[in-house]
């Protein structure tokens, strides 16, 4: 290394090293900036552990950054979260910890998990859980949505619960005749569920969830909110050990 790139690094350094100095490029000739460069890119090649640690740094920042951003999204959203008037409620309605899961009846993941999600809500028994219809993967997604809904609201928590379950569970498109047969081996009317399909109250509660999973950038499925975390997917620890360490913290 010459003189002179040693010296320009080192000024470099120095200067962001020291938030009272700014390191200007601009100000080098033409021959300081090739050198500068240079001298950048052979460190960089020799030392490349140096780039690795700065992306680490950098990804660390963001997801603390991003997990401050989501804490205040969800104080400001509580109502909205945890209290709207139509969401199905269920495992303990009067836990100490309330966990509202955003799901998609064609979502993989949702399908992949929803059994470990109840399993973990009666193993802590404390817990209120929400579930907020969010259909994002389509035309089926859409309908198996308002069948849950139009369940909900003519036939109640329990045969909704009945509902939730079979569309987990089915794999054949959401046909009309499809949910109607659900709706037999549920013991709902079908015929008034599908009567109940395209009415405003129905569709005013899916409104209400996209304009709340906006507000949020919720892109994804499942998102959960459990306490005053969000989490953007499953979580690795899995759902129970989650909601244990987030107990920790209450």
């Amino acid at each position: 290394m010459t003189r002179l790139t040693a010296a320009l690094l080192l000024s470099a350094s120095t200067a962001l090293a020291t938030p009272a100095l700014a390191f200007d490029i601009t100000a080098m000739t033409d021959e300081e900036q090739a050198a500068f460069g240079a001298a950048v890119r052979d460190y960089l090649v020799e030392n490349p552990q140096v780039l690795i640690e700065s992306i680490n740094v950098l990804e660390t920042r963001q997801a603390e950054a991003g997990a401050q951003n989501d804490l205040t999204l969800v104080a400001d959203n509580r109502e909205a979260l945890f209290d709207d008037g139509y969401s199905w409620v269920g495992g303990n309605p009067e836990g100490d910890l309330t966990m509202v899961e955003f799901i998609d009846y064609r979502c993989g993941v949702c399908r992949q998990f929803n059994q470990e999600v109840f399993d973990a809500v009666e193993e802590d028994g404390n817990i209120r859980l929400i579930l907020k219809e969010f259909p994002i993967l389509g035309e089926d997604s859409e309908m198996s949505s308002r069948f849950a809904i139009a369940v909900h609201q003519i036939a109640g928590d329990e045969a909704y619960l009945r509902a939730h379950d079979a569309l987990m569970e089915m794999r054949a498109p959401a046909s009309l005749a499809a949910l109607k047969g659900i709706a037999r081996d549920i013991d709902v009317d079908g015929d008034a569920i599908e009567a109940h399909l395209a009415t405003e109250a129905v569709t005013s509660v899916l409104r209400r969830n996209r304009e709340l999973g906006e507000t949020m950038a919720i892109e994804g499925t499942p998102t959960f909110v459990i306490g005053d975390q969000m989490l953007r997917g499953v979580p690795r620890a899995g759902v129970a050990e989650t909601i244990t360490r987030i107990r920790e913290t209450m």
